[in-house]
């Protein structure tokens, strides 16, 4: 193949990255504002799942195969059910409800609006002008993950576990009035 070919190829590809990135990008945030808009909780929870998908989804777009699957693994296998074994285990309403709106929606808008403008700044701030220098470290396989995580981190990881097993025994004793 020439070079002429293989840039062709390679800028097809670095444009179709770019277009399934932005699409998943589109159904995250449309997913993310249903969570935060929608009337029925198990739908919330739905939604979620979608999100969460979707970040799954750009992680393997990365390159980043492991982080997807975990992704799927531990936050759709394991978050998300949690959220709705709580949902049933304490009895919510499953179908819509008429009064879910509250009073301080236009300070919660205005709070989430400076926090975006903040954010921004922070983002524009650190790069300014300079072009970020991209850095070419080698990848890092499976097996270097999981001594990681099983040795150096291994008190985080104990730590969420415990904290999403006393999420789970709170809402089977909020659930259980007896």
């Amino acid at each position: 193949m020439t070079t002429v070919t293989l840039m062709t190829t390679a800028l097809g590809a670095v444009v179709a990255q770019n277009v399934f990135f932005y699409m998943i990008a589109a159904i995250m945030v449309f997913a993310a504002l249903r969570v935060v808009t929608s009337d029925n909780i198990v739908h919330a929870a739905l939604y979620l799942v979608v999100v969460l998908a979707g970040v799954a989804a750009q992680f393997v777009l990365l390159g980043a195969e492991f982080l997807g699957v975990t992704q799927v693994l531990v936050y759709i296998g394991a978050v998300v059910v949690l959220f709705l074994f709580g949902i049933m285990l304490t009895r919510a309403k499953v179908g819509s409800e008429a009064n879910l709106d509250h009073q301080n929606r236009w300070p919660a808008i205005l709070t989430a609006v400076m926090l975006l403008l903040v954010m921004a700044y922070a983002v524009i701030d650190f790069a300014g002008d300079e072009e970020i220098e991209v850095i070419n470290a080698s990848p890092t396989s499976v097996q270097e993950v999981s001594d990681a995580i099983f040795s150096t981190y291994i008190v985080a990881f104990e730590a969420i576990s415990v904290l999403l097993l006393a999420a789970l025994i709170g809402a089977i004793v909020v659930a259980r009035k007896e």
